[in-house]
This record gives C-alpha cells, sequence and structure tokens, in this order.
C-alpha cells in the first residue's frame, strides 16, 4: 500500500462547546479527511449502540476500500469495549497515521467520557475543544469573526442587533452573517442593511417598539406596536422585547445604586452602559409600574378576557410616561393612529 502524507492525526475527538459548532467542526473534519482519502468509504456510528465488533469492522479493510473514515458520534456513550478498541486504534495507528482509517468523534462535552478522552489524547488523538456561545460577547465575537473569514465588516450595531434576534440560533445567525455578505457590498454592512433583513422577525420590531417608548416616543411606539400586530406579529412576542428592556433598565439602576455588582446582573456590558444612559427620569416606583402594567398586559394574552391590545397599549404608555402614573397618560386614544 502506498504510504500517504496525512496531516491530520488519525482519530480527531471534537469536544462539546455550542451544538451547531460541534456539528460544524465534525463537518469540517469529515470533508479534510475526505479530500485526503478520495476513495475511503464514509461510515456513520453511534457510540450509543455501537460495540467494539462494530467499530473494528468500520476501520478494517474491505473489498472496496483499503481504508475508511468513520464518524462516531456520541463518544461520551462509548462502553468500556468500545471505549478499549478506540486506545488500540490511537496505539496502533499512531505509528504511521497516513495508512490508517480515519475515525472522527462527537463529544458533546460534561465529565461524561472524560477518562476515555484523556486516554485518547495521550494515545495521540487529536482533541479539539469547541468553544462555547453562551455570553453575549462571545456570540458578538463570533459574528466578527464570520465576517473577518469573508474579509468583510460590520458595524458593532449591526452585530449586537443580530445577536440580539439569532444569537440562540447559531445556525441561524452563521447563514444571515453569510447572506449580508453576499448579497451586499458595502464594507461595513449597517445596521440598517442588517434590520432590513430582520424585520420581519417579531424580536426586532419589539425592540424598535421598546426603544421608541424608553425615549418618551409614545406616539412612534404605539403606532409601531399596532402595526406589528396587524402585520401577525403576536403580543407576547413585543411582550417579550419590553420586558428585556425593562429588565436591563432595572439591572442597570441595581447596579448604580450598589444593589448588585456587574457580574450578578448577567448582561453584557454594552447592555448595561446603554440602560444606564437612559435611566434618566426614572425611579424605582415608577419602573416597579411599568413592570406591573406589562404584566398585566402579559395576563390579559394569556387569558381569553380583556383586551391584550389595549392593555399592551397602556403598558407602552406607562413606559414611555416613565411609570410617573400607572394608567400611562400621554397614550394615544384607542381609535387614533388606526389602519
Amino acid at each position: 500500500m502506498a504510504n500517504r502524507r496525512s496531516r491530520h492525526a488519525a482519530m480527531t475527538v471534537i469536544v462539546g462547546g455550542d451544538d451547531y459548532l460541534n456539528q460544524l467542526n465534525v463537518h469540517d473534519a469529515e470533508r479534510a479527511a475526505c479530500a485526503e482519502r478520495p476513495d475511503a468509504e464514509v461510515i456513520e456510528l453511534d457510540a450509543s449502540d455501537c460495540d467494539s465488533y462494530g467499530f473494528d469492522e468500520a476501520v478494517s479493510p474491505t473489498l472496496l476500500s483499503d481504508v475508511s473514515i468513520v464518524v462516531l458520534r456520541n463518544l461520551q456513550q462509548a462502553s468500556e469495549g468500545l471505549g478499549s478498541a478506540l486506545e488500540r486504534f490511537c496505539t496502533d495507528a499512531s505509528g504511521n497515521p497516513g495508512d490508517s482509517s480515519v475515525v472522527i468523534c462527537q463529544h458533546e462535552g460534561g465529565n461524561k467520557g472524560k477518562r476515555l478522552l484523556n486516554s485518547l489524547k495521550g494515545k495521540g488523538a487529536d482533541l479539539k475543544m469547541v468553544p462555547d456561545l453562551k455570553k453575549f460577547d462571545a456570540k458578538i465575537n463570533f459574528v466578527y469573526s464570520l465576517f473577518e473569514q469573508r474579509k468583510r465588516r460590520i458595524e458593532p450595531l449591526a452585530a449586537q442587533q443580530l445577536v440580539n434576534v439569532l444569537g440562540d440560533r447559531t445556525g441561524e445567525l452563521a447563514a444571515m452573517c453569510a447572506q449580508l455578505c453576499f448579497d451586499f457590498d458595502e464594507d461595513p454592512i449597517s445596521q440598517a442593511t442588517a434590520d432590513g433583513y430582520l424585520i420581519s422577525d417579531p424580536q426586532v420590531t419589539g425592540f424598535a417598539v421598546a426603544d421608541k417608548a424608553v425615549a418618551g416616543d409614545v406616539t412612534g411606539a404605539i403606532i409601531g406596536l399596532r402595526a406589528a400586530i396587524e402585520q401577525g406579529i403576536a403580543p407576547l412576542a413585543l411582550i417579550g422585547a419590553l420586558a428585556l428592556k425593562l429588565r436591563t433598565l432595572a439591572k442597570a439602576s441595581a447596579i448604580r445604586h450598589g444593589a448588585i455588582s456587574q457580574a450578578e446582573a448577567k448582561a453584557s456590558p454594552w447592555q448595561l452602559r446603554a440602560a444606564a444612559r437612559e435611566l434618566s427620569g426614572w425611579s424605582s416606583e415608577g419602573l416597579g409600574r411599568c413592570i406591573q402594567s406589562l404584566a398585566l398586559a402579559d395576563e390579559q394574552c394569556k387569558s381569553n378576557g380583556g383586551d391584550p391590545l389595549y392593555a399592551l397599549e397602556r403598558a407602552v404608555g406607562a413606559i414611555a410616561a416613565k411609570g410617573a402614573n400607572s394608567n400611562g397618560n400621554g397614550m394615544m386614544s384607542r381609535n387614533q393612529g388606526r389602519y
């Protein structure tokens, strides 16, 4: 058998982190292995129902191919027998990885199977630790990295808006960044451009309404609110955005008064700084009244009684008035400005 030059270890283990990034790393490792061994057979296995015999058969030569590319999912579920087979493979392949089959393992992270991970690493496996994207700053940096990979830039406010809307859906976030780069030549991508793609998302509309309300623009906030409802956006989605805005204001106020630390607030520094700039004119009592008004709107939306839209408009009016009164004075009349 001709010796192959390989730039990769015979076994690669993708460990933990964000689920989308974990799967993406597995896919990239598989694609690289296929490029180096175009004639190899690709075999998918799951450690939760694979034993040592099944693994040994998968990595052994066949009539169709001398080597194979084995993708083993859920390594954390590997039995003791399968773990021993993986260790033997690493030991045997370490001397000449260019002529061996390739094994790509996916591990969801955590402590389960950690002993096996350490053993495989000691025997020559390449462990790739995938970062998680739980913190807001990590998600922002992820967005920047996606644009940098394409030699493009994005404005900070645009990146923040993308994360606000899609930060919990990494795959969609990555796809949106790619689409923006493909569709627009401007560099950097502006917030207006990003908003144009995201405007159909209820969270974007909700954030826009919340920003207008906190800025005291009750007319603009309620016109935006009514337009969103008529476009089919659920009131609960708008309530969620308004509630997030109030919670961030409350956290910024608590930090200012020394009630909690910035770390205890569990919010990104830029969000807290923006909220701190908006605290002028607010009191604890006013903020409490607004939260109560929004809670009433939430109750109206989830029950069969009352008028949820009217309750939501009253909450927006209260927010625009900084909770100066519980009735939301200054709010547009129920029929004013309707389409």
